[in-house]
């Protein structure tokens, strides 16, 4: 049996499907953040983009997010080293740092409800940035317990 595709490829060298297939659905990278204007940490918020689906962690207008989102950051092979705001837990990084993927990944468990089983989705710990001031994004500092 031959090894799977994020062990033998660079995820520059994986096909759309493949890339796709690596996102494990968690919603993390649809939070809004914040920078510590003293430190330069970049802080996540428990608010979720308004087009974040809060229950499937999916995003709502995937194919047109860069044009209803401007500052939507694209995850890309290129950039996936440099996006510090990425988790841990996250699939990009886990494969660009050689660290495989975790037990609870869809197509490690061949389940995407472990995603949410190891309490790594967003799934019913955000609320949306439609019922949240701008102002008030402090108050939902948060931080993830990292896989």
């Amino acid at each position: 049996m031959s090894a799977p595709f994020w062990e033998t490829k660079l995820l520059a060298e994986m096909s759309e499907a493949e890339w796709e297939s690596l996102c494990d659905g968690c919603g993390r990278c649809c939070l809004l953040k914040l920078a510590d204007d003293a430190t330069g940490e970049v802080l996540h918020t428990a608010v979720a983009c308004r087009w974040l689906d809060l229950e499937a962690c999916r995003c709502g207008c995937y194919p047109e997010r860069h044009a209803r989102v401007p500052d939507c950051i694209e995850i890309n092979a290129a950039n996936v080293e440099t996006l510090g705001f990425l988790p841990a837990s996250c699939a990009y990084r886990r494969v660009t740092e050689g660290r495989g993927l975790a037990w609870w990944h869809p197509l490690v468990s061949g389940d995407p409800a472990t995603v949410v089983e190891a309490g790594i989705a967003v799934a019913g710990k955000v609320v949306s940035e439609a019922g949240v001031h701008p102002d008030d994004l402090d108050n939902y500092i948060i931080r993830w317990v990292e896989t």
